[in-house]
């Protein structure tokens, strides 16, 4: 059972790896924009020195510049560094059927809360658990799977619990809710704890969208029973937020593959569990027959020794 457990696991989570699509025409742009600023002609050159002669970094006549300027030459968590407290907090070995994922959703993670434009909120927070929750519902260790969302949270200088608070608030908050009172609430109308969020965000010019925070709607339309679908997330997020980004539109597509992957593993998982415990309980009955049959023999051969004496 462990061999075939193993070879679905691989199988699922080789697709799930980098939970991103694949950057390799990313990197082909990537290469020919190098090569053009490695070696600057014409027109182009002269753009470069016009926009570079006296360039001060935070300094920029810009609004984006007079708003985060000060923060030139701040000193920046790394990657690396986040991925080595990460290690050291979980203090347990990643299954290896994990690692990649894991190691890429802290590395994403991380890119997302160091930008200066991050806003921790709920919706943030159930998205955050909502993944995690989903993500490592299977994984063989369920201790070590507690520990690597704790880590992780920690990595990123937060704390899992109050994610898990933050969430279940939320979470509760949306609980007999329908799809139009999220609408409502992501439009800013009333009191509640999304609307509030909702308020912060419109008033943020500079406001960062990440992928949690589309995971969070995604389980805000599984809480209130909205079909998830590519148009509720474009109208939640762009008309109803009003934050025009096709960002919500990917994370969505990769998101629900995500799942479809997950929930498909799981299914065959449990038949391979099934299977396995018919095959066991043949065994037993087969030991069982055996030793039946083994007892029927030796009572014989006594009963014939006796005959004998």
């Amino acid at each position: 059972m462990k061999v075939a457990c193993s070879l679905i696991l691989a199988i699922t989570l080789r697709a799930t790896d980098a939970f991103s699509p694949s950057f390799v025409s990313r990197a082909r742009l990537s290469s020919r924009l190098s090569d053009s600023l490695l070696s600057p002609s014409g027109d182009f050159k002269d753009a470069i020195e016009k926009q570079t002669l006296g360039y001060q970094a935070g300094k920029a006549d810009t609004d984006f510049a007079r708003r985060f300027g000060d923060l030139a030459g701040r000193k920046v968590k790394t990657v690396s560094e986040t991925m080595k407290q990460f290690t050291e907090l979980v203090s347990v070995t990643i299954n290896p059927l994990y690692r990649a994922m894991i190691t890429d959703t802290v590395s994403t993670t991380h890119l997302t809360v160091v930008d200066a434009r991050f806003q921790y909120d709920k919706v943030w927070a159930l998205g955050f658990i909502s993944s995690m929750d989903i993500l490592l519902s299977n994984y063989p260790e369920k201790p070590d799977a507690i520990k690597i969302v704790s880590a992780l949270a920690e990595s990123m200088g937060m704390n899992a619990e109050t994610l898990r608070a933050d969430s279940a608030s939320l979470s509760s908050w949306a609980k007999g809710k329908t799809g139009e009172d999220v609408a409502a609430a992501l439009r800013g109308e009333g009191e509640s704890e999304l609307a509030s969020i909702a308020k912060a965000v419109k008033d943020e010019e500079f406001w960062l969208y990440s992928r949690f925070f589309g995971i969070g709607l995604v389980s805000l339309m599984d809480a209130t029973g909205v079909e998830p679908s590519v148009a509720s997330m474009n109208k939640w997020l762009q008309d109803d937020l009003g934050k025009k980004t096709g960002k919500g539109e990917a994370d969505y597509d990769l998101w629900i593959g995500v799942r479809g992957k997950l929930d498909m593993m799981e299914t065959l998982m449990k038949e391979v569990e099934i299977r396995e415990k018919k095959k066991m309980a043949q065994r037993l009955e087969d030991k069982a027959d055996a030793a039946i049959r083994r007892a029927e023999a030796a009572s014989k051969d006594k009963e014939a020794f006796d005959g004998m004496e």
